[in-house]
Parts: structure tokens; sequence; C-alpha cells
């Protein structure tokens, strides 16, 4: 029986906004139906509410006197609704109302009346949080506060209360959150009265923790028991609002899947931190091996680092496994000592633990024993060379293994955001695995790792005083002397073929033979993603995005691309949703936030979302070059020729896009003198910016990329017959029959190109013809950047721009 509950509820976890109107029952019937509407209108502005709303992660329930609001996304989605919600309200002085905030398990249902809702232990304690409260409060129970103290920007507005016995003799524990702006900073009325009777709180606590300890029946008990509380204070939809849907069903969990978690740093040199990240590395990657397995990638796991934060049973719905590996690492000397244990994420049910104690020399047997202790617990059937793979030593030297582990930490910490590329980090990369390399000549994950960075920086144009592609070709002879046949080899050498050559069908040739030793390795989803890209292949590369995405569903480079590949396709809502999703757990990602940003332009030619990124709290963390190039092309897209000018004067930017294209920083000066009317700078910059990009021509003569900004700065120089031929010549070097991403860009620069140059007709032809392939001009460049002015007042041009307008 308690089986068969557990099946048919299908808890999950939500975090729970409960909201009423104080005073409620003493107003006028026509009051309270315009103190809910106001109410409901203030929820629903709120940009919490708005962006859950469109990622599909928030139901909403009426209540009566108030509403609830259940967040499936982040777990300060909340709280940040919570304080939109109070600080909109002080606009609405006639209106009163209380808030509390609880994370636990709802489950979908249908009522009565045959209306969708939910209920479950999440909304039913929320709800008792709130009670505790007084007009203004905003209360939190002590596990929602617990999570937001991981954040340094939640810390200081967190205010504990301490415990409050509520309805049914339950005791919960209280925070009290408040700002300088919104929040009752005061003692809650039933505190102050309950601090007066001590020994009827503490005999409450005993009954609190007794039903805490009863079997995992109580659970599905309590969730059963809430659904009349909600029928009670559910009333009748108002006409304008939307009907609460119920939790749309969960994918089926695979039984043989596992997320392995990053391990805790025991060690008493917390400079080791890159050690316990590697154990951590290489157990993962070892399970990753086996094809029966669903493992995660690292990049999703690394955002649970903090251990006493973890809720294990979230964590498994949100990464869709079922089963959790943690553990720790301590390193002294030259001893080791590794704690292991393995977890339901289901139930919290403790499958298996060890603790190794051994030489360090030992790590490499260590990780491979849990490995494949692990394979065994799942059931999942190997190979023989499965289990081979499973005991590789990947080296003997443990200094040069040291030096590997740092220069792979540098990459992860790269790799975990999208912007300017990190040239810089991987040069250091370079530098330790080239001393790894000449301690162990024959360390194959070091020459691989070696040759992949060389690629990336010759892929994106970075450091071209060093022959990175030479140097890569040397690596990869090294590594396929040593093992030809090995996966990485493999890896490796479709990354030369693509990043090196664009040799595609040997890349993806490549890539099939890697995939065969490495099932769950996301870097190969992803490269035969980006390879059917550009070979205008839009199917399988949408399809190869989403199966990266299911191994790795917080890598926001994959995120990214997912969402670019949607827009490219004219798929905005697609794209914009893909992107929300990400920000409703990473608010502050400053690249993901302009991403969105760049989708609303393109779609709506809407800039605000722009302005509110580039001045937002986001900015504090993001690397500076990012933020001062998002503000520079803000200002140039608003004509603000002022403010370009002060933020090109205050230096920093970079002069490369993450395709390659080069922007000489004179070209924006050039453009911003011109349009203050100093035709005399204008003129010099624009010589220096047209000498610079000459230059890169000349320097890389088969890079179509290069050669093509030299014909727009000719253009704008007015030299017409130069830009047109080089537009052209760029545009028949790398033609989109050969690189769809590349090729279309490059059209549409030739586009662009026309129109600076006076050609209208050519122009408009071009952009009627082309208007719905990749990379055409979109509807809010075409609406707002300047390089199309010369275009505007045009009738055929204007009948573009309006059947191009969003049908919103």
């Amino acid at each position: 029986m308690p089986t068969e509950l557990e099946l048919d509820l299908e808890l999950e976890i939500a975090h729970v906004l409960f909201i009423d109107i104080v005073g409620y029952s003493k107003l006028l019937i026509n009051e309270q139906h315009e103190s809910l509407h106001q109410l409901s209108r203030i929820v629903r502005n709120t940009d919490a509410f708005r962006v859950a709303e469109s990622a599909g992660k928030l139901i909403r329930l009426p209540t009566g006197d108030g509403m609830a609001l259940a967040f499936t996304s982040a777990p300060d989605a909340p709280v940040r609704c919570a304080l939109q919600i109070a600080k909109a309200l002080q606009s609405h002085p006639g209106i009163s109302v209380r808030m509390g905030v609880h994370s636990g398990p709802v489950s979908g249902l249908t009522d009565v009346n045959d209306r969708s809702n939910v209920a479950g232990a999440g909304i039913n304690i929320a709800q008792r949080v709130m009670d505790c409260g007084d007009a203004g409060h905003i209360l939190l129970s002590k596990r929602v506060a617990e999570d937001l103290a991981q954040y340094r920007h939640w810390q200081p507005h967190l205010h504990e209360l301490g415990k409050c016995k509520v309805k049914h003799g339950e005791v919960i524990s209280l925070v009290n959150l408040y700002t300088n702006e919104v929040g009752n900073p005061a003692v809650p009325t039933k505190l102050k009265a309950l601090a007066h009777n001590r020994h009827s709180l503490r005999a409450g606590e005993q009954t609190s923790r007794a039903w805490m300890q009863a079997p995992v029946i109580a659970a599905s008990i309590a969730a059963i028991v809430c659904v009349g509380f909600l029928l009670a204070r559910t009333s009748r939809l108002s006409s304008n609002e939307a009907a609460p849907r119920t939790i749309a069903p969960l994918p089926p969990v695979p039984e043989k899947s596992i997320a392995v978690l990053p391990f805790e740093n025991l060690s008493a040199n917390q400079e080791t931190a890159f050690f316990t990240d590697g154990v951590q590395d290489e157990i993962l990657s070892n399970l990753a091996k086996v094809a029966d397995l669903k493992v995660i990638s690292r990049t999703s796991v690394m955002q649970y680092k903090t251990v006493r934060a973890r809720n294990l049973r979230e964590i498994g719905r949100q990464l869709g496994v079922a089963h959790v590996l943690e553990g720790s690492v301590q390193r002294a000397n030259n001893r080791i000592r590794i704690n292991a244990q393995l977890i339901d994420a289901r139930t919290d049910a403790h499958l298996w633990a060890q603790v190794y104690d051994r030489d360090l020399a030992d790590v490499f047997a260590i990780q491979s024993e849990i490995a494949r202790t692990i394979a065994d617990q799942l059931q999942a059937k190997l190979s023989s060379k499965e289990v081979a793979a499973l005991h590789t030593t990947p080296t003997r030297d443990l200094a040069a293994y040291d030096l590997y582990l740092k220069a792979i930490e540098i990459g992860r910490n790269r790799a975990s955001s999208i912007g300017s590329g990190g040239a810089e980090e991987a040069k250091h990369q370079i530098n330790l695995l080239n001393q790894a390399i000449s301690r162990d000549p024959a360390f194959l994950p070091a020459i691989c790792s070696l040759v992949q960075i060389h690629l990336y920086l010759h892929w994106i144009n970075a450091d071209q005083a060093v022959d990175h592609l030479g140097l890569a070709k040397q690596a990869l002879e090294t590594a396929a002397r040593l093992q030809p046949d090995s996966a990485e080899v493999h890896l490796s050498r479709a990354i030369w073929h693509y990043w090196g050559a664009r040799e595609y069908a040997a890349a993806l040739a490549e890539l099939a033979q890697a995939r065969r030793d490495l099932p769950n390795d996301t870097r190969v989803l992803f490269f035969e993603a980006m390879i059917y890209r550009r070979q205008e292949n839009w199917r399988d590369a949408t399809h190869r995005l989403e199966q990266a995405l299911s191994l790795d569903p917080c890598n926001i480079t994959t995120i990214s691309e997912m969402a670019g590949t949607y827009a490219i396709l004219l798929r905005y809502s697609d794209a914009a949703n893909t992107l929300d999703r990400a920000l409703s757990w990473k608010p502050l990602d400053f690249n993901v936030g302009l991403l969105r940003a760049y989708v609303d332009f393109i779609w709506k030619g809407d800039l605000q979302r722009w302005r509110e990124v580039v001045s937002s709290d986001a900015t504090r963390s993001a690397d500076p070059n990012d933020v001062i190039n998002a503000r520079i092309d803000l200002a140039l897209k608003e004509r603000d020729y002022d403010r370009a000018e002060q933020l090109l004067a205050a230096g920093g930017g970079t002069e490369f896009d993450d395709n390659g294209f080069f922007t000489p920083r004179e070209w924006k000066e050039a453009i911003v003198a011109r349009g203050l009317g100093q035709a005399s700078k204008a003129a010099a910059r624009f010589q220096v910016a047209r000498d610079r990009a000459a230059a890169e021509a000349r320097q890389h003569r088969g890079d179509a990329k290069a050669l093509i900004v030299l014909g727009q700065i000719d253009a704008t120089m007015g030299r017409k017959t130069e830009a047109l031929d080089e537009g052209q010549r760029a545009v028949d070097m790398l033609p989109a029959s050969k690189d769809a991403i590349n090729g279309y860009q490059l059209q549409t620069r030739l586009i662009m190109i026309y129109a600076q140059t006076g050609e209208t007709d050519r122009a408009l032809d071009a952009i009627e013809k082309n208007i719905r392939r990749p990379y055409a001009p979109e509807y809010g460049s075409l609406k707002v950047d300047q390089v199309w002015d010369p275009l505007r007042g045009n009738p055929r041009f204007e009948r573009v721009v309006a059947s191009l307008a969003p049908k919103l």
C-alpha cells in the first residue's frame, strides 16, 4: 500500500510562496474583489513570476483571500517574487499582505470539481509559515533560509526568529526576511505570545521530532490530508485568471542513472581542492565510459559543490537521475583517505559506502574500484573493453598528475561561462600541461588536452603570434603514436578536422569512433551538433544538443548554443524560454542575461532588457571586457554617442568576437566621432582602423572574416570599389555551402556593404531574397542599427521591416 501511494502521488519538490490579504474578511464584497484583482495584477507583473511562467516552472493557485505560487525552478524564485510584490505594493497602501515561503513536496491531482490542482506538504507548510506573520511580514521556513544563506547577497536580509507552534501542534522554525525598503522587521505577534510559554513550545518540539521520525508513508498521508485544506481555501477563478494547471508529468528516470557530486575536501591544505575535484572527475569519467549507464556530466554537478546545502532528492529530480554518489577526500603527505557513498536519490536510502585509507600512489586504483563497484551496484552490463577502460592508469608520476589537474581546473572554470573566450586562461593551461608532459611524455590525457586547447586558441583567432595549429598537430601525432585507437585521440583528431580544416565528414567519422568508448561524453554530442549546423543540418544539430542537455542540463555553453540554434531558425520563443529556464536557476549570469536581451532585440527590436542587464548586479561578477562591449554596443544602437565616447575613452573591451570577426576599436571610435559631427577625428580614426584591418587581412590571406571586415570599413569610408570587391571575395572564399554559420554571416555583412556604398537596389534585392534564411538581417537590426540608415525612408525597405515585425 505505501508503494502504491507514492507512485500515484508523483511528488516533486516545489518552492512555494503563500500570500494572503490581511483583514480580507472585514472588507465589503466589492472591496474584496477589487483587492484581489489588484494583487493578482501586481503579482503577474513581477519579473520572477513572468520568468517562471514563460519557462513552464510555475503553478498558481487561488486561495480565496490570496494565492499560492509553486515555483519548480530556483529555490530563491519565491523569495525574489515576494520582494518584488512588496515593493510594488508600496504604491497601493490600501492592500496589506503577509507572505510565507517554504520548499517541500507537492503533487498534481484532480479535485472534486474535476479541476486540475496541486497539493502537498510544501504548500501546506508554506501556509503555516505565512499564518505566523503579521501585515508586511515575509517569513521563511528554516529550510529555505539555509538555502539562501549560501549566497552572500541574501545573508544580510535573513533574521532568525526561532520556533513557532502552529496547527496540529506542529513546530516550525522561522526566519524573517526584510531589507531597508520592504518587509516587516518587527517580531510577529504569535512569536511574542509564544515567548511566554517555553514549556509548551519544548513539548511541541518533541512532538514534531517524533512525527519527523515516522515511516515514509507519513509524508504520503500528509499530502492527501492537505487536499481538504486546498479545497476549503479555493474559490472560483475570476474571469481574467487562468485555471491552475497541474504539474507536468516528469520524464521517466532511468534506473541505471547517476550523478557524481563534487567531493568534499577535508585536507588541511585547502589549496589541494583541485585534487579533490580530480578524484570526483576521474570517477565520473570512468563511469561515463559504461554504455549501460546514464551519467550526468561534470559541468552540471559542479553547482552542488556546497555539501551541507544539498537536498539529494531535489538534485536527483533536477538532473533526472535515480542515484547520486557523494564523498570526501583527505590528502596528507603521501597518504589519502577517500570516503564514498551511493544513495538512492528517490528515497535518500544509502545503498553502499566505503572508506579507502591508502598510499597516495594508489589513488588511481581507488578511483577504478569505486567506479567498478558503482557499476555493479547499479547492475550495469560491462563489456570486456569497458572493464579494461575502468582500470587504466593515466600516469604514474603524481607530480605530473597534479599539474594536469590544475590545468583541468582552469579549463572547467573557463568553460562554466560564455563570453570573451578566456584566451589567457587557456595559455596558462598550456603551460601547466607542457610541464606535466615534460615529466611524463606518455601522459596521454594531458597530451590530448594540449591538442584541444591549441585548437581552441586557433579557432577563436587568439594569440596569433603563436602557431597553435602547428603545435596542435605535433601533439596529436604524439598522442596517435602512443595509443592510436584511444577514444580521446579520436576526439582530438575530430576537433583537428573541424577547427583546423573544416573537414566535416572526417570529423564526424572520428566522432563516431570516439562515441563507441565515450557513450556519455557530451563533448562528442556537442561537436557533432556544431558540425551539423555548419552543414545546414539543423534537425540533427538540434537533436544532438537536446541529447547533450539531457546529460548536462546545467551546461551554460550548451544552453546558449541551443538558444542560438533556435534563434537562427527564427524560433525566438523557444530561444527565450531556453534562456529563461537557465536564468531561473542562475539569475546573475551576465552573458546568459545578455543573450536573453539579444533575443528580445532581434525578435522585437526591444532594448529594454539590454539596458537592464548592463546595469544589473550581474555585471559585478562578469568579465569586465564583456560588460564594456555590451554597454558600448547598446550606446551605439541608441545613438547615444556621448555615452559611447565616454565608454571607449575609459578603455577595456575586446576586438575579436567569439566567431573570430575582428572589430578594430578605432572603427567604433570613428563611428562615434562621425555621430558627434567631428569629421576630422572620424576620418583619422577610420584610417587607423583600416590600416589595422588591412594588416590583419594580409597576415591571414585565407581568412574570409578578416577580408569582410576590411570591406566593411572601406564601405564606411566611401571606398566603394574596394569595399564591394573585398566583400564579394570574402563570400566566395567561404560560401555557405562550406560553412553555413560563417558563410551566411558573411553574406549578411556583404548586404551591409551594399547599403553603406549606395547600392540600394542590390541591398534590398538581397534582403528580400534571403529574409528567411539563417543569419539574415533580423527585424531588430533592420529597425535599429545605424548600418541600415542609408535605406531608411525607402518604401521597399520599410515594407520589409514592417513585414518582419512580431505578431504579438
